[in-house]
């Protein structure tokens, strides 16, 4: 169980302050939190295998093939904003 000391030092290192209402509610969440922990640790989970997503995700590639590309006008007639036959951007620094 989570005392108000632990809670009182975890502030200070965190510098926090807490009021007395939110020093008692968070010594209950806190402990309520390790309680779960506990509880799930002792699950067996030896046979279970580790996942990295709970439902089954690949990759779907495709072929990479070269196809038919727009051409430079009809790209850049969609903008305002050329140079040089290209699409002109605000400068970043």
């Amino acid at each position: 169980m989570i005392n108000r000391e632990v809670v009182e030092t975890v502030a200070k290192l965190s510098r926090l302050y807490l009021e007395e209402d939110e020093i008692v509610l968070y010594a209950q969440q806190l402990s309520q939190i390790l309680d779960t922990i506990e509880e799930l640790r002792q699950i067996d989970t030896d046979k279970v295998e580790a996942l990295a997503h709970v439902i089954s995700v690949e990759n779907v590639f495709r072929e990479d093939i070269a196809g038919e590309c727009f051409h430079q006008e009809k790209v850049l007639a969609n903008t305002t904003e050329q140079m040089d036959g290209m699409f002109q951007v605000p400068k970043i620094v």
